[in-house]
């Protein structure tokens, strides 16, 4: 590593690679977008105008390459709204707006060029994001500016051509980025998408939009903290791929810190995890988030048979949970989310889940305490904790399929009916539990014909 490269890293904050996100972090607890060496760009010096009608996104890019070949340093938007199309991040580049500044995105389509992008746990045709990065590292974006879509863009795929919209923004194999004190707002595509990352902080942010908050797909050691989530869908979703191309390529997203964050969702919940996990999940820390409203349930995990891999070693701890539509936590894993053109077949299809823990809890009137019924007779979950909850809900768990499962000081009032039914049920915790149908699950997927080949 050169000099002027460790000189950068160590004022950014970002030469981190080692550090693992979960317990004490010093990726989380230290790290700024702040750099003292490196060169200083203005956008203005580059011919932008920011005048809202000029579209500037010539001179954006021309600074930002600017500052990437030179080294690295920082990019200033001042005050002003800047009308832009796509524009990319390059290595060791923090793009800073000021908190008059905006960036606004343009209306045509034509100003987001074609790639390759993921979408919905495949690799497809489609625009690529207002602003993103592809292979670049210690890059990011702060300041108290705001990022926009269109409005003018509607819908998340072209229904005639298949081709995708454009994110708000996107990193692909990017490492050591960080994000902070911006808002966004995004219309109908997903807002911010992580594919193929390590080493990712989001603090402080506002992310409003009428679609996913922050897609975080097949990534690394990914930490979102004290962000504020008002969204039309999932507020973070958590993916790794679908189908036996996802499962070929068989990167998870692992190692995934959630803190102090607010969440509102208009549409589907607060913290969803799949449908889209054939690269399997795993490791993901919650801790003391308000979920303050969700159109189904605040938690959702969900896959289905032909997702295959994993989802594993999920813990969640002092959530305060209201104005939830449906209830406080589903689990299923029979039939969520499309299925593959091409599944992964048979029993190594269905996807394997254990160890799914809760604790500290606090319900306001959630219809339904826990929908834990969706569980595969033929691969149980394996390891489920629900301990230390409190508060309201109309209706207590079902439970089906579950191995070793502990629940334990669960003091809610107001339900109707029993508050624990179960079918094929094993654990502690169970007593005074009530008999529920067994659920028939979907045929077993055959072998693809001819087999499946990764091109």
């Amino acid at each position: 590593m050169s000099h002027s490269k460790r000189t950068f890293l160590k004022v950014a904050g970002l030469g981190l690679t080692a550090a693992p996100l979960l317990g004490a972090s010093p990726l989380s607890a230290q790290t700024r977008v702040t750099t003292v060496s490196g060169v200083r760009l203005n956008v203005r010096d580059f011919g932008a105008v920011g005048d809202s009608v000029t579209k500037d996104t010539l001179a954006l890019q021309q600074a930002l390459d600017r500052c990437a070949v030179l080294g690295g340093g920082e990019v200033l938007v001042p005050a002003g709204i800047y009308l832009t199309g796509a524009i990319r991040i390059g290595n060791r580049t923090v793009l800073r707006l000021d908190a008059a500044a905006t960036l606004q995105g343009s209306p045509d389509l034509t100003d987001y060029p074609l790639a390759q992008v993921r979408w919905e746990g495949k690799w497809i045709k489609g625009h690529i994001g207002l602003i993103s990065a592809k292979d670049a590292d210690d890059i990011g974006i702060s300041g108290k500016g705001k990022i926009l879509a269109s409005l003018d863009i509607k819908g998340r795929v072209n229904k005639e051509t298949g081709v995708r919209h454009a994110a708000l923004i996107e990193f692909v194999d990017c490492k050591r980025v960080v994000v902070e004190d911006v808002f966004t707002s995004q219309n109908d595509m997903w807002s911010i998408h992580l594919v193929y990352c390590e080493d990712i902080v989001f603090r402080r942010m506002t992310v409003n939009g009428r679609a996913d908050g922050i897609d975080v797909d097949s990534c690394k050691r990914v930490v979102i903290e004290d962000c504020d989530f008002d969204t039309y869908d999932d507020c973070i979703s958590l993916k790794s791929g679908r189908g036996m191309e996802g499962n070929t390529i068989g990167r998870p997203t692992e190692d995934v810190r959630i803190s102090r964050c607010t969440f509102r969702d208009l549409h589907w919940a607060c913290i969803g995890i799949g449908s889209e996990t054939s690269g399997g999940i795993r490791k993901v820390r919650v801790d003391n988030c308000k979920c303050l409203s969700a159109k189904t349930f605040a938690i959702y995990i969900k896959s289905r048979p032909g997702r295959g891999a994993f989802i594993e070693d999920i813990r969640m701890d002092h959530l305060d949970v209201s104005g939830a539509g449906q209830g406080f936590l589903r689990f299923n894993f029979l039939d969520s989310g499309k299925q593959d053109e091409v599944p992964v077949p048979g029993l190594g299809g269905i996807p394997t889940v254990r160890d799914l823990h809760f604790s500290h809890i606090r319900v306001e009137n959630v219809p339904m305490l826990v929908d834990g019924g969706n569980i595969h007779p033929d691969k149980p979950l394996d390891g489920f904790s629900l301990t230390d909850v409190s508060g309201t809900c109309g209706k207590g768990m079902v439970l089906r399929n579950i191995r070793r499962a502990n629940l334990k000081n669960i003091k809610v009032t107001g339900y109707a009916g029993p508050l624990l039914s179960t079918h094929n049920v094993n654990g502690s915790g169970l007593d005074g539990a009530v008999p529920t149908p067994a659920v028939q699950p979907a045929a077993p997927i055959a072998p693809p014909v001819p087999s499946y080949v990764l091109k």
